[in-house]
């Protein structure tokens, strides 16, 4: 399993509460690809969102996100951290 940080964007004023209902729509499929997003964080000013999840690839990543309307503009793998 890997660790990975996913951007998106052109989610400009997004809410707290939309934050929460896109990160709960991951979190419900998640295990059909082996997928656990930790932490969700938001710019609503730029329109940036960031995931933080363990998967075992970046495809899976993607697949999640894709299922649950909100495709990631990039996937990072995160391959070292303190």
């Amino acid at each position: 399993m890997g660790m990975y940080m996913d951007v998106h964007r052109g989610m400009k004023g997004i809410t707290a509460a939309e934050l929460k209902e896109a990160h709960a729509a991951d979190t419900a499929i998640e295990k059909e690809e082996g997928v656990h997003f930790e932490r969700a964080w938001a710019d609503p000013e730029s329109g940036t969102v960031y995931c933080l999840s363990t998967a075992p690839s970046a495809d899976a990543v993607q697949r999640i996100h894709e299922r649950a309307g909100h495709t990631a503009d990039e996937i990072h793998a995160v391959p070292l951290a303190v």
